[in-house]
């Protein structure tokens, strides 16, 4: 099994339409994340054993960054081509993906928290696999 690195995220991209969210890369291929993302105050803990990937976007929503968490599957150069980065995280680990976001571990569940006081976007977090796909966006609490 060959190693898999952090890979630092480019600009993409970002057009939230009825239904989902369009992600277009810096190839020129898109990703649709289907669903209309569902609002959770500050942080979510995804659920165990899926794929995650946090988006980043100004505040428009029009572009941002976007951050696999802990893809063992994808290669570092169709990353590096795509404008899409890669955080590897062990069992212990925190990272701070933007200013104001940070991800972590907790058993085979990905918890991403967002101080919205300081990020000037909006974020959402992805998590999905063959059976099924959820979609979140952080929001300031009440």
């Amino acid at each position: 099994m060959s190693t898999r690195s952090n890979v630092a995220p480019s600009t993409l991209s970002v057009d939230l339409v009825e239904g989902g969210v369009v992600v277009q890369y810096l190839d020129g291929r898109e990703t649709f994340y289907n669903g209309v993302p569902e609002p959770v105050e500050g942080a979510i803990k995804t659920p165990p054993g899926k794929e995650v990937h946090v988006l980043v976007t100004d505040p428009d929503g029009v572009e941002g960054v976007m951050t696999y968490v802990n893809d063992r599957n994808t290669h570092d150069d169709i990353l590096e081509s795509t404008g899409v980065g890669r955080v590897m995280l062990e069992s212990d680990d925190e990272e701070e993906l933007f200013p104001g976001v940070t991800v972590s571990t907790e058993a085979y569940s990905v918890l991403v928290e967002a101080d919205l006081e300081v990020v000037d976007g909006r974020v959402f977090v992805f998590a999905e696999d063959e059976m099924s796909e959820h979609a979140y966006e952080l929001v300031a609490e009440e």
